[in-house]
């Protein structure tokens, strides 16, 4: 559960190396690799007064649902869609357990979901069921998108009056600098170790991006540009590609060619795919041979 509770919204990536997206006709479910588009986000709701169960909410609005219907006669798995139910009831609830560094999702009735391979039309679909020999294929790897904000420290009234009392001025700070601040265990490696967040979107084959799209996000623990970029690569299934930032004046794209910001500053990258037209425009010139 603690994968979930700081996240505003995930994606979830199956043991196939493939993403939960939510289908177009904002009814069906699949997997695939393009873990970089909009239908892969899925955010996080929490069911009030039940621990340890989650909603998890298409970019459509719709809720994952698993449901009863078979998806093919004979097989035990049932379906999982996307769906708006008039009341909100135990098939949106799912249940995360973990396991090592990944979760199962579990639903209320024991089955779990699953994201299957094999032949078509088994492959790529998502089912909930309870394996008997694929065990591997309940288990997710969940990406943070989106943080939820941390909410400030409650304060009582007598403590805001003895505060205010014991000091004759007043500092304004952010509520996660006090929280710092106040605690006893605080000290500068473990701010270090926290990373930096890393915000990107991946252009278009003429170096465009779609700005009603929000781009997915990941924490960074590296600290060197060459680090980064694998990290990159490996968040897009993209190969040799090009990391640049955007001139907030202009638009225009620029590589990064030196170090990354310091004190493990949140960073807005744009990645540029190689087999893309406008790569070129970032590869140096080969002067002339004389």
């Amino acid at each position: 559960m603690e994968y979930f509770q700081k996240a505003k919204s995930i994606r979830l990536r199956s043991h196939h190396d493939k993403y939960l997206l939510a289908e177009e006709d904002q009814e069906s479910v699949y997997q695939d690799r393009s873990g970089t588009i909009k239908n892969a986000k899925w955010t996080v709701e929490f069911v009030e007064g039940i621990e340890n169960v989650i909603r998890l909410r298409s970019c459509y609005g719709k809720y994952l649902t698993a449901t009863e219907e078979q998806v093919l006669l004979g097989v035990t798995g049932r379906k999982v869609l996307q769906t708006t139910p008039r009341k909100l009831d135990s098939s949106v609830e799912w249940e995360p357990i973990r396991d090592g560094f990944k979760v199962k999702l579990k639903t209320r009735y024991g089955n779990y979901l699953r994201a299957n391979g094999g032949l078509p039309p088994w492959r790529n679909s998502i089912t909930n069921d309870i394996p008997h020999r694929h065990h591997d294929w309940i288990l997710w790897e969940v990406d943070v998108v989106e943080q939820r904000p941390e909410s400030p420290k409650k304060v009582s009234r007598s403590e805001s009056i003895d505060s205010d009392l014991g000091s004759s001025s007043f500092h304004l700070r952010s509520p996660i600098l006090s929280k710092l601040e106040s605690s006893d265990s605080f000290d500068g490696s473990s701010v270090k170790s926290e990373g930096r967040l890393i915000h990107y979107n991946v252009v278009d084959d003429n170096g465009g991006i779609d700005d009603a799209i929000e781009g997915p996000s990941f924490n960074f623990k590296g600290h060197g540009l060459e680090e980064l970029t694998e990290k990159l690569e490996e968040e897009t299934g993209l190969e040799n590609i090009i990391v640049c930032s955007r001139n907030p004046l202009n638009g225009k794209l620029y590589p990064l060619r030196l170090a990354l910001p310091p004190n493990n500053a949140t960073m807005n990258i744009v990645v540029v795919p190689s087999t893309s037209k406008v790569a070129g425009d970032f590869v140096p010139e080969t002067p002339p041979s004389t």
